[in-house]
């Protein structure tokens, strides 16, 4: 544990709430991609099955149940309690094609060849690319909310303060771990356009719209 992944936890943990926030206050899920939810929801169910046989803090363990948990609420909420606000009409993104690739690649390029480390290297390829959905939603509406926006920036943030904390623990300790870090940086590289508009726009008051 250092700085830079308290912190990138503390903005993945905000991102959950600002979503959730946003949910309950609004009594919508408009504008939130119900395939981007579930695609995390399976990250995390399938990233996190060595919780009850290995224990490595009790914080390691309140944030595996919190992450499985609130995604699994979020599916909830969109499914059922608020689907009359759910446009799948929106949210056309063909996510078997990322599932699959996740699944294909989690085969071939894996640490090692065993149940447990296939879910893990498959929800590590999954989460680099779950987020797609909602920002292809964004770019088929145009336009955002601005709670949504502030969801999507601390998610995007939590990933990005990743990157800092791998390569802090590179220099420090040595550590390596190829799988995560091009997988990280993919997925951080989604954001970019994101956050070029979000800086210049949201901040400072403006309507998030995407250029035309």
């Amino acid at each position: 544990m250092n700085l830079f992944r308290l912190v990138a936890d503390l903005m993945h943990l905000a991102s959950i709430f600002i979503l959730l926030l946003k949910m309950q206050k609004t009594r919508s899920v408009a504008g939130i991609s119900f395939k981007t939810q579930a695609l995390y929801a399976g990250v995390f169910l399938t990233r996190y099955t060595d919780l009850f046989n290995h224990f490595y803090s009790l914080y390691n363990s309140c944030m595996k149940i919190f992450f499985i948990s609130s995604s699994l609420y979020i599916v909830y909420l969109m499914k059922i309690k608020f689907k009359a606000t759910n446009d799948p009409r929106l949210d056309t993104f063909q996510v078997q094609y990322l599932v699959a690739g996740a699944a294909v690649l989690s085969l071939v390029a894996n640490y090692y060849f065993t149940f447990q480390e296939i879910l893990w290297t498959f929800s590590v390829y999954l989460e680099a690319v779950a987020i797609l959905p909602q920002l292809f939603m964004l770019t088929k509406t145009g336009e955002a909310e601005v709670i949504t926006t502030h969801y999507l920036f601390a998610l995007g943030a939590y990933r990005a303060l990743y990157l800092v904390n791998w390569i802090y623990r590179y220099a420090v300790e040595g550590h390596v771990d190829w799988i995560v870090w091009i997988a990280g940086t993919i997925q951080t590289g989604l954001y970019c356009d994101f956050f070029f508009i979000y800086f210049t726009k949201v901040l400072k008051g403006a309507k998030f719209e995407l250029p035309q």
